[in-house]
């Protein structure tokens, strides 16, 4: 038997946890196993690369590097985590995934979409998320609802033009693939 693997995508301040708790509470409700679990992170060694990539820093780290380590930390996290509580048959709620690397190093990033893809494929195989939930708001209601969460980490750090970017990337994937993806207005509090 195999699972359902659901991502919850979107900007900083866009609900995604919040509403990942929600949608788990939901389904336990009606007896489903459900696993939590985000990206980057979910193993301790993918919370290690976590901490790299979000830590703000006086060194710059280089695009290239931020996506290798995305991808290292994805490749722990689905060899121990998600893969085998797919094959138990739960259902996977991961905050964040592909798309987030695809929005972030591809579209604030300026990373290109096929340097993405071979990542992709090369970690992932065929595995793609059963549904996608991009959380969408305009940027500056995500920027000021991460900024009243207290200290920024790296990416929240970014300008207005680094998370046009970011919203523009998800929005495009959603757009091309409307049987996967599925668009949340998160503007409302």
């Amino acid at each position: 038997m195999t699972g359902l693997f659901i991502t919850l995508e979107g900007p900083e301040g866009a609900g995604k946890s919040t509403n990942r708790e929600y949608l788990a509470a939901q389904l336990r409700a009606q007896g489903v196993q459900v696993l939590l679990t985000r990206e980057p992170g979910g193993t301790p060694l993918a919370e290690r690369i976590r901490e790299l990539l979000l830590a703000p820093s006086d060194e710059a780290m280089s695009a290239d590097t931020e996506l290798l380590l995305v991808f290292a930390a994805r490749a722990q996290h689905l060899a121990e985590v998600i893969r085998p509580a797919l094959a138990r048959g739960e259902v996977v709620l991961c905050d964040r995934f592909t798309d987030a690397t695809y929005a972030y190093q591809g579209g604030g990033r300026g990373l290109s979409q096929q340097r993405i893809a071979v990542l992709e494929e090369f970690v992932q195989g065929d595995l793609r998320p059963d549904l996608t939930l991009v959380f969408d708001l305009p940027v500056e209601i995500g920027l000021s609802r991460a900024a009243a969460r207290g200290r920024l980490d790296r990416f929240e750090q970014e300008g207005r033009a680094f998370f046009d970017a970011v919203r523009s990337t998800y929005l495009q994937r959603a757009k091309a693939d409307p049987a996967r993806y599925r668009l949340v207005d998160a503007a409302q509090p």
